[in-house]
């Protein structure tokens, strides 16, 4: 059975394709966003009169992971990463981390957003001349989708938690046809369904894109970001250096599905899924607060395949929020620089953001538990930069004061360096069943999914894999509405 509903609906679709005649808008396919050297040279030619972050539709091809790391003019390159040493880390094992900053708009989750509505519109089953776009996103994914909506000539609305970084709303308002805060911070994510509830009985022309349970999210990371990950890993690897796993946060449990390519790739490879100490639904069944922007969680997302989950890691807030600053105040990075590391190194540390800290640090606690050495490889994602933080820096400076060398040097030992192994677990099959199981409160009981189809979610071998295989007909349906829209540049 199909996961991604490809039915046709010609009326809207003839509506469609006038709109992106109107707006000069040419779609991408997955394989172009993939392998960028399949994009029409007339089109590079005019990216490099285009910045990354401009509201163009041709950058739409610049959603992808192989942008040059330049804000104006750049084509296409490897895809960017950053290589953690081991004087760093306090690690035999090389950790790397893929970079997320050069993707439009600062986040890698453009990307989940584009795999969401681009295949609703080329098959006309979303009416940008009549439908509203509805992003519910604990920050990133309403970027990504306000984005892309904008380019592809659509209206949007984004939803947020209302405690979510002051920059996030500030650029927000600049795009978004109309934001809406929602009561609490990252770990509020029912209040943000039940606006979704509250805006379907609205009685307005939407489409919500719920990235939690679109299968469009799962795809554009599976197709695309397990791929770039593959091209780091061989780009690095030595004749005895082995993929040891893959880190990524729970969040919406897209990204993680980037992990289940690379276990294809890569069979021993494992899938490390990270959340926050404080708030360990994984881990324990629990709930709570905490302050690792992006992440979500008090639910387990339905695109989530939890079966091939290997490790969950839990992160104290308190470590991510600390070597934000060790990474970012000057004070913090002339004492790293002082300490051995190379300046040049140091000022790429902007590249993490508040999830991205927390990856990091369950690559370490998964090299420490596994006792890897200078062989193993673990990957992991930097879904954004600090760029979406300098606020949350300025507070902890009203709220703690000026960071000094002393700070520094605890927050080195105590929270990088002196990264344990506690507030985590090796999932056996009872254990993954236990977490998938966690998906019937939120699913069954409250977001109207079947008992049906999360029995097949976990029996059903074909499941997932058949979403796997589902880009080549997007892509197919991509290239005939672009063929029909007939768009000249």
């Amino acid at each position: 059975m199909t996961k991604i509903d490809l039915t046709i609906m010609h009326d809207r679709l003839e509506r469609t394709i006038q709109r992106v005649r109107e707006k000069k808008i040419i779609i991408p396919t997955f394989a172009q966003q993939k392998d960028p050297s399949l994009i029409p040279n007339d089109i590079k030619i005019r990216l490099k009169e285009i910045g990354l972050w401009d509201l163009h539709p041709l950058n739409l091809f610049r959603i992808t992971w192989f942008n040059e790391p330049t804000p104006h003019g750049g084509l296409f390159s490897g895809p960017n990463f950053v290589e953690f040493p081991k004087e760093f880390t306090g690690v035999d094992a090389r950790i790397i981390g893929l970079v997320g900053k050069w993707f439009p708009c600062g986040v890698h989750k453009v990307g989940a957003a584009f795999g969401c509505l681009v295949p609703r519109l080329v098959t006309g089953q979303f009416d940008p001349t009549t439908q509203k776009a509805v992003w519910p996103s604990t920050g990133n994914y309403c970027r990504g989708g306000a984005y892309d909506s904008y380019l592809l000539g659509c209206k949007s609305i984004a939803i947020l938690p209302e405690g979510m970084s002051k920059e996030r709303f500030d650029w927000l308002r600049t795009v978004a046809d109309e934001v809406i805060p929602t009561p609490g911070t990252e770990s509020n994510v029912k209040e943000i369904f039940d606006k979704c509830w509250e805006l379907r009985r609205s009685g307005q022309d939407l489409m919500i894109f719920n990235q939690f349970e679109e299968f469009g999210n799962y795809l554009w990371h599976y197709s695309l970001t397990g791929d770039a990950l593959e091209k780091v890993a061989r780009s690095v690897m030595g004749e005895r250096d082995r993929l040891a796993g893959f880190v990524s946060a729970t969040g919406s449990g897209g990204t993680i599905a980037a992990g289940d390519y690379l276990k294809q790739v890569f069979p021993y490879s494992k899938i490390v899924a990270s959340e926050a100490q404080q708030c360990p639904t994984l881990l324990e069944n629990g709930f709570g607060a905490h302050r690792i922007e992006g992440i979500g969680d008090k639910h387990v997302p339905w695109v989530h395949d939890v079966r091939t989950t290997d490790f969950i890691t839990a992160i104290d807030d308190n470590a991510v929020v600390q070597l934000a600053r060790l990474f970012n105040e000057e004070v913090g990075k002339e004492y790293l620089v002082a300490s051995g590391l190379d300046e040049a190194f140091v000022n790429k540390l902007d590249l993490m953001g508040f999830s991205g800290i927390g990856n990091l640090l369950s690559c370490i606690k998964f090299a420490k538990y596994n006792e890897l050495t200078k062989e193993d490889i673990v990957l992991t994602v930097l879904t954004d930069s600090m760029d979406l933080y300098h606020s949350r820096l300025v507070e902890m400076q009203e709220q703690f004061g000026d960071y000094t060398r002393d700070h520094a040097i605890a927050d080195d030992a105590r929270y990088l360096k002196g990264q344990a192994t506690d507030y985590m677990q090796e999932l056996g099959y009872k254990d993954r069943k236990r977490i998938h199981n966690l998906k019937y409160y939120t699913w069954i009981e409250q977001q109207g999914r079947t008992y049906e189809e999360i029995m097949a979610q976990w029996y059903d071998p074909d499941y997932w894999t058949e979403i796997q295989t589902q880009q080549p007909e997007i892509d197919a349906l991509i290239e005939e509405f672009n063929h029909k829209a007939a768009v000249q540049l």
